[in-house]
């Protein structure tokens, strides 16, 4: 009887309509996987038929099968959507039970804890307070809301150029004379904190002249009677007037006299920088540094809090190409590891006190041009409050901290299947593993056969409208060539009733 085949035909139709319709329906659902309806045929059993002459019975609705090609990824910009791209389902905890989701779609709620829509919690690997992620087991994932603690400073690493043409910070010599009666009263010194050589001189005179001679032995000699009021040049712009005639054979010594250095008065240093440095407790001091050039190639360098005095911490040297060649402490000799300088600074907020810190110069360099910072990074970091999150693409989970700092919170695992179709649809976007599916596969995104994640976007649903729209109308026809089935059937009916 055709009718059997044909209300066969008709429900067949009827669930691929079924099918069709509910993927149109979530076209926009985030991470939804198109189904397909797949159909078999039927015969009646009897061991007396023929083989030849069997004649089905209609149709059945053989499977839904599920389509888990990749849907399309949209960036949305919020930290808490993740797309997959790739194989794997995040895992989800339901009251204790496991469920698994291509949806990316999570929030934080008020325990912190990392959510769906429909409250269900994130599965994923925990990270203890210093980052340190533990892959023994999954958990459910909490955003920690606590401060992330301080870290006091030890170090101050810093890169600068000092300027090779800087001025020695010299003040006015000191001119004396072994002369029984020296002319002084109106010696005259000009330029003297000008020079960048920081050389002694003595200067002796002769009836017929003088001759000038510098601590390291370079000399020069005038062989014209020395006239009063008369520059005598020293070197490098410095130069000396006598009002008077010294007698011969008197012999006159000039003698350099550093600057005395005052952190206040810039006119007693070259170069200042700062930077901030943080104690045991997150509270912050400024520190600066000053560099003033005694010699060629040597600076003296002084270290202390905005708030505090500075004092010296050592000199560095430099060699004829600039290059940083050593440095020695407050008291001359080498310091303990090279380019470095030791210096302590008090704290007053209850943290460890005094707080030492090694100022490292090992990238600094004495170049002709401007003094000035390359790097200057001191370690160390107040306390700090989350102010967002990032996912990477293996799943790791990154807070961002007020204070700069970052530090991993998690890392979001994913589940794969050996039989994906042997998952059982739970609705939400949720699915089950049953025996046909084979036990979940739990690895880090991006290992094996997992895909990756990308933050900030959702994965769109696998839906093609063009195609199901026009699988929509040929269900439609198929639904009406059974109900044509069917009518043909009650003709012929009638016809046999009418004889």
């Amino acid at each position: 009887m055709g009718y059997q085949q044909g209300l066969s035909g008709l429900s067949a139709s009827s669930s691929d309509l079924d099918v069709i319709g509910n993927n149109i329906a979530n076209a926009n659902t985030v991470g939804f996987k198109s189904g397909t309806a797949e159909f078999a045929d039927m015969y009646a059993n009897s061991i007396a038929t023929a083989v030849n002459q069997q004649v089905g019975i209609g149709t059945k609705l053989a499977e839904v099968q599920q389509q888990f090609s990749q849907g399309t990824i949209t960036s949305t910009n919020q930290a808490l959507n993740v797309a997959i791209n790739g194989n794997g389902f995040y895992q989800m905890n339901n009251n204790g039970t496991l469920t698994y989701s291509r949806n990316g779609v999570f929030q934080l709620d008020k325990n912190g804890y990392i959510t769906n829509a429909q409250g269900l919690q994130l599965m994923g690997y925990a990270a203890n307070s210093g980052g340190v992620i533990n892959s023994a087991q999954t958990v459910p994932l909490q955003v920690p809301t606590a401060n992330i603690a301080p870290t006091a400073t030890t170090t101050i690493a810093a890169g600068l150029n000092l300027n090779a043409q800087d001025d020695l910070m010299l003040g006015t010599p000191t001119v004396s004379s072994t002369a029984a009666t020296p002319v002084q009263s109106s010696v005259t010194i000009t330029n003297a904190a000008a020079g960048t050589n920081a050389n002694d001189y003595s200067i002796n005179f002769t009836a017929t002249g003088y001759t000038v001679t510098d601590s390291v032995g370079n000399t020069a000699t005038s062989t014209s009677a020395y006239t009063a009021g008369t520059a005598i040049t020293l070197g490098n712009g410095e130069t000396v007037t006598f009002n008077g005639t010294p007698a011969a054979g008197d012999t006159y010594t000039v003698a350099h006299n550093p600057t005395a250095f005052n952190q206040n008065s810039s006119s007693t240093y070259n170069y200042s920088t700062s930077t901030t440095v943080y104690d045991t407790l997150g509270g912050s001091q400024q520190v600066n540094m000053y560099f003033a050039k005694s010699a060629a190639g040597t600076w003296n360098v002084y270290a202390g809090t905005s708030t505090g005095t500075a004092t010296l911490v050592g000199q560095a040297n430099f060699d004829s190409s600039g290059k940083l060649v050593g440095t020695t402490n407050a008291n001359g000799t080498a310091t303990s590891a090279p380019y470095t300088f030791d210096l302590s600074i008090p704290t007053t907020d209850g943290s460890a006190t005094p707080q030492s810190i090694t100022l490292n110069i090992a990238g600094t360099t004495q170049y002709g041009g401007k003094d000035g910072v390359n790097t200057l990074q001191p370690d160390g970091y107040a306390a700090g409050q989350l102010t967002g999150f990032t996912v990477a693409a293996d799943g790791t989970l990154t807070g961002n901290y007020s204070n700069g700092q970052t530090s991993a919170l998690g890392q979001i695992v994913l589940a794969n299947f050996a039989n994906q179709n042997g998952l059982v649809d739970l609705g939400n976007n949720e699915y089950g593993a049953t025996s046909a599916s084979g036990v979940a596969q739990i690895s880090t995104p991006g290992s094996t056969n997992h895909g990756v994640l990308q933050g900030g976007a959702v994965e769109n649903s696998n839906v093609d409208l063009t195609s199901e729209l026009v699988n929509l109308i040929t269900a439609q026809r198929n639904y009406q060539a059974n109900a044509q089935t069917i009518k043909t059937q009650q003709t012929v009916d009638q016809t046999l009733i009418n004889l």
